[in-house]
């Protein structure tokens, strides 16, 4: 799990609308998951957690027609953690989680791009995200002006 976290709010931020996640990663699998977690941070540590997605990688680009991926390659993935409504108090903290699995909550992916139900078999996937120049991963916040 990667975990980002901005510095203490110095005021108030009201974030309300739809949230994605565009993230540029490659696995060493012909199928994997992608979650994101979007989290409020207090100033006692506590982390309440607001809204959260999933992109299955073979349904990266529609989720009518399955697509696998070539391992190594880096792609671009659309996380949608739908919508929500939530102030970031001041000295509270934005954070998102990023992981491979969120399981319970999200069926689990075996990585073999077999079907989901019937597979019998299941591999580690080794997974790679890109924040650069060429690969700009980002999280999109709808912020309302105050």
């Amino acid at each position: 799990m990667l975990v980002f976290s901005t510095a203490p709010l110095e005021k108030d931020t009201e974030v309300t609308g739809f949230i994605t996640v565009e993230l540029y990663a490659a696995s060493s699998a012909k199928d994997t998951d992608f979650t994101a977690l979007l989290v409020d941070v207090n100033r006692s540590g506590y982390a309440r957690f607001l809204t959260d997605g999933i992109v299955r990688a073979r349904y990266r680009n529609t989720t009518n027609q399955p697509e696998e991926i070539v391992p190594g390659k880096i792609y671009k993935y659309t996380i949608d953690l739908w919508a929500t409504s939530n102030v970031f108090k001041a000295g509270h903290t934005i954070r998102i989680y990023l992981s491979s699995s969120n399981f319970p909550r999200f069926n689990r992916n075996l990585n073999t791009g077999e079907p989901i139900f019937g597979a019998t078999k299941m591999v580690q996937a080794k997974q790679t995200i890109y924040h650069d120049a060429q690969h700009p991963s980002a999280i999109m916040l709808p912020i309302i002006p105050r």
